[in-house]
C-alpha cells in the first residue's frame, strides 16, 4: 500500500509502497507544526489526499481557490506581487483521519485548506516558509501527482 510521508524535520516527501518510489525536497510552515485553524502551521498526524487539482493545466498555472486563473507564473509576475502566496501547477488536498486531531472543530485540514502544491522555482525548499501548505518544486510535483490519487494515506510527522 503506498503512503505518502512527509518528514518535517528533514523537510523532505516520501513516497513509499515497500520502496522508495519519490523522494524530493519540500517546505513546510514558517511557524512550525500545529493544528489549530488560523495558525498558520503544518498540521501532524495522518490525512488523505482528498483531491487531486490540476490534471492537464500547463506548469506554473496559478491557482486561487482550487481554480486556475488563467496566468502563467513568471518571475516578472511574481515582482508585481511580491505578498502573494504562490499556489502553482497542481493541488493535492488534504483531508485530516484523526477525529479532535487533525479532522472537525477547529483543527480541520481540510478546511484548513492545507495542500500540497507547486511554487516558484525561486523558493528555497528544505527549510520552513510556507504559511501552513507543504510547497514543492513543481517538477518534482508534477512527477509525485502522476504517482498519487484520492485516497492515499498521508503521514505527516516532526
Amino acid at each position: 500500500m503506498k503512503i505518502l510521508n512527509v518528514s518535517i524535520s528533514k523537510q523532505r516527501a516520501y513516497l513509499l509502497d515497500d520502496d522508495i518510489l519519490f523522494d524530493a525536497p519540500i517546505s513546510t510552515a514558517l511557524k512550525g507544526v500545529g493544528q489549530q485553524k488560523d495558525s498558520g502551521c503544518t498540521p501532524l498526524g495522518w490525512h488523505q489526499v482528498r483531491a487531486c487539482i490540476g490534471a492537464g493545466q500547463a506548469e506554473n498555472t496559478v491557482f486561487v481557490g482550487r481554480r486556475p486563473t488563467g496566468e502563467i507564473y513568471t518571475p516578472e509576475l511574481g515582482l508585481q506581487f511580491p505578498d502573494r502566496d504562490w499556489i502553482l501547477t497542481r493541488i493535492l488536498w488534504l483531508s485530516g483521519l484523526e477525529i479532535g486531531k487533525n479532522r472537525l472543530a477547529n483543527v480541520d485540514t481540510m478546511q484548513r485548506y492545507i495542500y500540497i502544491h507547486g511554487c516558484p522555482n525561486s523558493v528555497p525548499m528544505g527549510k520552513p516558509l510556507s504559511h501552513g501548505c507543504i510547497r514543492m518544486h513543481n517538477k518534482d510535483l508534477l512527477a509525485l501527482f502522476d504517482l498519487v490519487q484520492p485516497g492515499i494515506k498521508v503521514l505527516i510527522h516532526e
